[in-house]
């Protein structure tokens, strides 16, 4: 592929930073490639390691460190970091990183306030931090990449039971990248025509999925970066489709289909049936909250709940 960007970020040198970064001198997508982490020996060591894999497939991605102020020449950062905690939870897993996470968002933003390219936030809570980054960056192209890959996992899991190719699958899972994900059962079909859906061994599956790939290889990493890999395709404008990302809807941040049409997004809400619209409902009043929690501000008794 002949390159068409300039230039794309990396903020993060860890397990996805890392696999975010080879996908992207392996797809070719960008003339260079900026690594940036905590420190700069970090950064240089991982352009390093790049820069051999570069050599080996002869890509036209040209890696080097940097630091986090210095990506606003990109045409897009991804956001990979991730705070030095353990994560005792065993129930909304994600959002145990929530308080831990969010100070290292906030300072990274503050780096790159008004950055006028697209950010990819893949950081967990993604669709807290995402919200977190726009906010305090006042940038306009910020996005989570969670609901894209449970989307991924949602049609791979179906073409699986169904047994039939997964690019014969159309679905979207919307909502949280959590326990609060919106499965679209009722818009979902297989070759153009709707399907019954196994929701339940579906559910199943997308619940316990990420914690098999953690016990066993220690963090997800592949899949996040080849949705990150794709996103970055639509939102340089390499080529025209449509992706599940985190964005603003109504008063929250939640995951939703954005299409992208020459690099500019569109958010477009799919068909919902009546229990699907109530599920979206309740995962915009939880992120709500969650991130209300994250900005420091108290939380204040819903209206009808324990309060007036």
């Amino acid at each position: 592929m002949t390159a068409r960007v300039p230039a794309v970020g990396v903020i993060g040198t860890g397990a996805v930073g890392q696999t975010v970064s080879g996908a992207v001198v392996a797809s070719g997508l960008c003339d260079r490639l900026l690594v940036a982490s905590r420190t700069v020996e970090q950064a240089a060591a991982l352009a390093d390691d790049l820069g051999d894999m570069r050599a080996a497939l002869g890509s036209p991605v040209r890696p080097a460190a940097t630091e986090a102020g210095e990506l606003r020449e990109c045409d897009a950062v991804v956001v990979a970091v991730r705070a030095r905690f353990t994560n005792t939870r065993t129930s909304d897993v994600r959002m145990g990183g929530a308080q831990a996470n969010a100070p290292v968002i906030r300072s990274l933003a503050e780096q790159l306030v008004g950055y006028p390219g697209t950010v990819l936030v893949v950081t967990n809570p993604v669709d807290l931090l995402t919200r977190l980054w726009a906010e305090v960056s006042g940038s306009q192209r910020v996005f989570g990449i969670g609901s894209g890959l449970d989307s991924v996992r949602y049609r791979l899991t179906l073409a699986r039971l169904l047994d039939v190719p997964v690019g014969a699958v159309a679905g979207h899972v919307i909502g949280e990248h959590g326990e609060a994900a919106v499965v679209c059962a009722s818009s979902t079909t297989v070759n153009g025509h709707p399907v019954p859906v196994p929701l339940q061994q579906v559910r199943d599956e997308l619940k316990v999925r990420p914690g098999r790939i953690n016990a066993g290889m220690g963090r997800t990493r592949c899949g996040p970066a080849g949705v990150v890999a794709s996103t970055l395709r639509l939102a340089c404008g390499v080529e025209d489709g449509a992706t599940e990302l985190s964005a603003p809807y109504g008063k929250t941040w939640l995951g939703i289909p954005v299409h992208f049409t020459e690099g500019q997004p569109l958010p477009s809400l799919p068909p919902l049936d009546a229990a699907e619209a109530r599920q979206l409902e309740a995962a915009s009043t939880k992120l709500r909250a969650a991130y209300l929690a994250v900005r420091g501000v108290p939380l204040q008794p819903l209206p009808g709940r324990n309060g007036p």
